[in-house]
């Protein structure tokens, strides 16, 4: 077994990126009493149990759905995840504290800033989960005002019926939180009126598999600038590495 010890923590995660490149990582630096593992959970009831059965993790990564779900299992939070209300990092103490942090945030603001001109001035955000509460705060930090498409519809929410012509002139930006379009099931994607994306609006999806969604694929037909999740899940990835060694 390992010395030190990392995993993701998730529910039905074969696909995960992390293993690998974590993975991939460690033997990069020669890193051989390191190792990354998935740590699949049907429940986040589960979490206590698997925190103990592992009493020689390091650090852990959140993803869905327990990115929210997990903060009442842990001691402590980071200022940034108490304002985000959402942890996609874990880092547990020789003591075995237990303190979240969000690295999504500053993954995708990173990832968005090379897009941006000044007329991107309002996002919607497709999806209400932890990861879009990320994308919310690194926008809201970039001066970029967002408003949610959710079933649910209730305060800066509104409807995916919701959806027009109007509103893609209102917004430049569309983020894609959602798990919809992910492989395997490539074929599908959220629903909103594609005809009327432009050149002048950015598509963003935080998906990595595939590497097009068809809602980059839609959008970018009607020439908006798309970007995948791939470059945002790495610079997360490797802020999640400075907390642990921190």
């Amino acid at each position: 077994m390992a010395k030190y010890q990392f995993g993701l923590v998730g529910k039905n995660i074969d696909y995960s990126f992390s293993k690998n490149y974590f993975g991939e990582k460690f033997r990069k630096l020669n890193l051989l009493d390191y190792s990354y593992e998935n740590l699949d959970i049907q429940a986040i009831e589960e979490f206590t149990q698997l925190i103990k059965q592992n009493p020689s993790f390091s650090g852990l990564n959140v993803t869905i759905p327990y990115k929210e779900s997990v903060i009442p299992y842990l001691d402590k939070l980071s200022k940034k995840a108490t304002e985000i209300g959402a942890v996609n990092t874990i880092k547990i103490t020789k003591s075995g504290k237990l303190k979240g942090f969000n690295t999504d945030y500053l993954g995708f603001k990173k990832s968005i800033v090379p897009l941006l001109d000044s007329s991107h001035k309002n996002a919607l955000i497709l999806g209400t989960g932890g990861a879009s509460k990320a994308i919310f705060y690194a926008l809201k930090q970039l001066g970029i005002s967002c408003v949610f498409v959710s079933r649910k519809i209730g305060p800066n929410a509104i409807g995916y019926n919701q959806v027009n012509e109007a509103t893609f002139k209102e917004f430049q930006i569309i983020v894609n939180c959602t798990p919809v379009g992910t492989a395997p099931n490539t074929e599908i994607y959220p629903d909103i009126p594609y005809q009327h994306f432009t050149k002048n609006h950015i598509a963003f999806d935080l998906i990595y598999n595939p590497t097009e969604t068809m809602f980059l694929k839609k959008a970018r037909k009607q020439g908006a600038i798309t970007k995948n999740g791939l470059e945002m899940l790495v610079l997360q990835a490797e802020e999640s590495w400075d907390i642990w060694n921190k």
